[in-house]
């Protein structure tokens, strides 16, 4: 039996206080499904476009429940031997050469081989890390969608049973309940199998007054109305086709940049000398300086509603 957390939060409430004063502002259906998937001890799927904060739930919820953060970046070509465990060979092959000589007491091939396929030879990788971690984790499985479907079967035990079969020495099971995120910019579609073993959440750029929030609480000392209009303006330019619109995590480091230059207004001016903050392709930037530029420009720009 996987060991039960028993310092979860007892409410909704209570785990959305908690993310709120790690500095992460989560929305109802994120406040709600991380408090479920800490007592139903199910991984949480966290869907949407890059930057919308899926990661920073992972090391927010390790921050606020004081749990170490384990985290996979999944790429292309990422295999077993990167993402669970490896036999570290080189040992292996020092304990067979120690214990196997000539000498007419030297130990078999039978003893040396059960001794040599033990824990004490294993290279845990960050999945195995995060079973085997005699404190509960938080489990960060980043961008699974950048893998093959072959990966996502192989993490179906892990996720259905928290647990880990390694063919030599059999299945190691959890001492811990450890929190599961994986996230997925949903690049391709997952499999069924693992979306069935996970509870869902989408998350999209946060509405006006949301992000207005967000930036204010990183950058508190910036002018109110200046904080407005860039959320305003980052609104605008994440409705152009763009190769990457601006993440939420630009949209901070925006804020403060114009906090540091001492900005009280975003004009023309301003907004070019700094859009390389928000914007990172060359041909988006010529995009959003005649779309959004000549707006500024001509003080065209109203107050944006929330939607």
């Amino acid at each position: 039996m996987v060991a039960v957390d028993q310092v979860a939060p007892e409410s909704v409430e209570e785990i959305a206080a908690g993310l709120r004063a790690t500095g992460y502002l989560p929305g109802e259906s994120t406040a709600l499904v991380s408090y479920l998937a800490m007592k139903l001890g199910k991984p949480v799927l966290v869907e949407g476009p890059a930057g919308v904060g899926k990661t920073e739930l992972a090391k927010a919820l390790s921050r606020y429940l004081q749990r170490p953060l384990v985290r996979l970046q999944c790429y292309e070509g990422l295999d077993e031997a990167k993402a669970l465990y490896e036999w570290n060979y080189r040992k292996q092959l020092l304990r067979i050469q120690a214990e196997s000589g000539v000498a007419e007491d030297a130990p078999g091939w039978d003893a040396v081989q059960d001794d040599i396929f033990s824990e004490s030879f294993l290279l845990a990788r960050p999945l195995m890390t995060a079973i085997a971690s005699p404190e509960p984790v938080v489990l960060l499985v980043d961008e699974i969608d950048k893998t093959d479907q072959e990966f996502e079967a192989m993490l179906l035990e892990l996720l259905s049973d928290f647990q880990i079969s390694i063919p030599e020495l059999g299945p190691i099971v959890a001492r811990t309940q450890p929190v599961v995120l994986l996230t997925s910019n949903n690049s391709r579609e997952l499999t069924e199998a693992l979306k069935r073993r996970c509870l869902y959440l989408w998350l999209d750029y946060p509405e006006l007054e949301h992000e207005l929030e967000i930036v204010r609480l990183h950058t508190p000392e910036l002018a109110e109305h200046v904080a407005r209009k860039l959320v305003e303006v980052v609104r605008m330019v994440r409705t152009l086709d763009l190769k990457k619109p601006p993440s939420i995590a630009e949209s901070i480091d925006w804020a403060r940049a114009l906090l540091l230059l001492g900005a009280d207004d975003i004009d023309e001016a301003t907004f070019r000398s700094t859009l390389s903050i928000i914007v990172k392709h060359r041909t988006d930037l010529d995009v959003v300086a005649e779309r959004v530029g000549v707006q500024l420009s001509s003080g065209a720009l109203g107050t944006a509603q929330a939607s």
